[in-house]
């Protein structure tokens, strides 16, 4: 009986993790594909905060975007 509960809860230690690490896998490949903040809106936030971009600015804070991802 020990024995039975200690393989169920190894099996359920072993699905979490590799459940971890495919939904990583996933996220990261989703968010490639389809990035969260593209120039544009970069450069419209920048224009409400009063501030006229530059391209280097713009390519500056997407490249520390994509620094993170």
């Amino acid at each position: 009986m020990v024995h039975d509960l200690l393989m169920v809860l190894l099996g359920l230690v072993i699905g979490l993790v590799i459940g971890v690490f495919v939904a990583r896998f996933m996220m990261k490949k989703y968010l490639k594909k389809n990035p969260p903040i593209n120039e544009e809106m970069i450069k419209a936030l920048m224009m409400q905060m009063g501030r006229k971009p530059n391209q280097k600015q713009i390519n500056q804070m997407m490249k520390n975007m994509n620094k993170y991802m």
